[in-house]
């Protein structure tokens, strides 16, 4: 039986922040041993990044292909910064990651071979040199996500809470009195507009990223950045924030509200063309539609700048039309609602921000710098993606370091005392706030200039003029929080500005271009001496 904490239901084993693809699969692996364990969803379960993923995972199972390569592969996109160890370590797992899902239920996309053999049907996407993409169609995110939904929610040792976000982490000293450790969380319930407290032996941080400080995002709206801002003002190291990725398609149209497309769109044969018809990647790069997104989304912001256009296209047309509705059936029914058929037109798109490349500091086990705090997912910086991630490598962190983590925390789980009781979340100081105004200009504001000027391209007088709005941001920020209850909405943008200081302050201080940062002040990689990441220490 469970202590129960005096404020709100009772202390669980494990609290998990974060119900996409990490948080879950963590979740189901440590629920199997009899571990009680609590799931935090800011919004619906569905509501986060695994959700919209389209793509796919990358794993090694074609026959021609190799462990060797994939290592390869991304050592090469991660432009020096990728831990070699890391890399080996989750590349080496991708094959068994790939079966945990199908046992989760997870029903990937096929081929039949002549013999009548069924295969994974595999794509091929920037910066892979074969075939290795493992996929449900073109929602493979989706697929993944209510597989591992279903089976969280039939699990009886599995809690799950949707519509709670984290207020902030509540720490106490370590046992040997030498640094902190975690005890538990303040987590808003925004529908019933309460506080509650939470506490658990062992915290995981499995939050996404932050893609959504900049205006143009592909990610939904629950990417603000929420458990790295939580993790660095409890104390821990976050590394290397400068490298947010740019997916380079993102559908072009006012209504479409950032909508991707898929990088196997261009891994079938999709082609980049300006306005006028005419191709224009090989004047950037040999791989032509197949390089790094860092490269293909420089390229087209470089041609949209040059040329004053507002996109360019993306042409998959040439394929039949059985070809196209066969692979790419979510986006195909998508741009029709736009008045876009891509079996007979190109598709407009930009550049839009991604994917977050940096996060909390992490080691082979998924530990931060808190005792018994991990982070897993996007929110961590493990080492694995270096200076720019290479496509469908992120999905497969997400299962490796959920069962490097599970491994973890089974192991000592027994041996962690359950937490102090701890006070409740006193608001009796504050009141509803007449001015959401504020809140919703501000946000407004941070995204607009993270995109002006810490963007794709940055020089140090953007960088300097972005720090300057940031500090007035925080001020006003931290204010309003001092003197009204919080909202999700205030939550998010406190969460924010934060990302949006530590993305700048890695920002200043690399001095060269180097994977997914590029600046013009310093347009060329610094080989003088080794590749370092880039660290914060709070």
């Amino acid at each position: 039986m469970l202590p129960y904490s005096k404020s709100f239901a009772r202390c669980f084993d494990v609290l998990i922040i974060g119900s996409g693809g990490a948080g879950l699969s963590l979740a189901l692996k440590l629920a199997g041993h009899g571990t009680q364990v609590a799931v935090l969803s800011k919004f619906a379960l569905t509501a986060g990044s695994t959700y919209y993923a389209q793509g796919g995972i990358s794993a090694v199972f074609d026959a021609e292909d190799s462990i060797e390569s994939h290592i390869e592969d991304t050592l090469d996109a991660g432009a020096g910064l990728c831990n070699p160890e890391i890399v080996r370590l989750t590349v080496t797992h991708g094959k068994s990651s790939i079966e945990w899902l199908r046992q989760q239920g997870v029903a990937f996309t096929e081929d039949v071979t002549p013999t009548g053999e069924k295969i994974l049907h595999l794509n091929r996407e920037g910066g892979h040199s074969h075939r290795r993409i493992v996929h449900t169609a073109d929602a493979t995110g989706k697929a993944v996500s209510l597989s591992l939904i279903e089976r969280a929610q039939e699990h009886e040792n599995i809690h799950l809470f949707e519509h709670h976000n984290v207020v902030e982490l509540i720490t106490g000293n370590a046992d040997n009195n030498i640094g902190k450790k975690i005890i538990g969380a303040y987590v808003l319930d925004s529908q019933q507009q309460t506080v509650k407290t939470f506490t658990a032996k062992v915290v995981v941080l499995a939050t996404g990223g932050a893609s959504k400080v900049y205006l143009y995002s592909t990610n939904p709206q629950s990417a603000t950045g929420d458990g790295i801002a939580l993790a660095w003002r409890a104390g821990c190291r976050v590394s290397n924030m400068e490298f947010m990725q740019f997916h380079p398609t993102c559908l072009f149209h006012p209504k479409a509200q950032s909508f991707l497309i898929s990088e196997a769109v261009r891994g079938e044969g999709g082609k980049l063309i300006l306005p006028d018809g005419s191709p224009f990647m090989h004047n950037f790069d040999p791989r032509a539609e197949l390089a790094p997104r860092d490269i293909v989304a420089r390229a087209i912001d470089h041609e949209i700048k040059k040329r004053g256009i507002d996109c360019v296209y993306l042409d998959i047309s040439h394929k039949s039309e059985e070809f196209i509705l066969k692979h790419f059936p979510t986006i195909h029914k998508k741009c029709l609602k736009f008045g876009i058929d891509i079996t007979k037109q190109p598709i407009p798109v930009v550049p839009s921000a991604h994917y977050t490349c940096g996060g909390v500091l992490t080691d082979s086990y998924a530990r931060t710098d808190i005792g018994n705090l991990y982070a897993i997912g996007e929110v961590a910086s493990t080492g694995l993606h270096g200076a720019n991630r290479m496509a469908s490598n992120s999905l497969l962190e997400c299962l490796v370091f959920a069962d490097r983590a599970s491994q973890d925390i089974l192991a000592k789980l027994d041996s962690i005392p359950f937490p102090p009781s701890v006070p409740d979340w006193d608001d009796s100081q504050v009141s509803d706030s007449d001015e959401e105004v504020v809140v919703s200009h501000n946000w407004d504001e941070l995204r607009h200039f993270m995109w002006d000027y810490v963007g794709i391209v940055r020089t140090d007088k953007r960088l300097s003029r972005a720090m300057s709005r940031v500090e007035l941001l925080k001020q006003e920020i931290n204010e309003y929080y001092r003197y009204f209850r919080v909202t999700s909405d205030l939550l998010e943008l406190r969460n924010l500005v934060i990302v949006a200081e530590l993305i700048i302050r890695c920002a200043m201080q690399r001095k060269e271009s180097r994977g997914l940062h590029y600046t013009l002040d310093y347009p060329d990689t610094d080989n003088s001496k080794p590749p370092q990441n880039t660290i914060l220490i709070p």
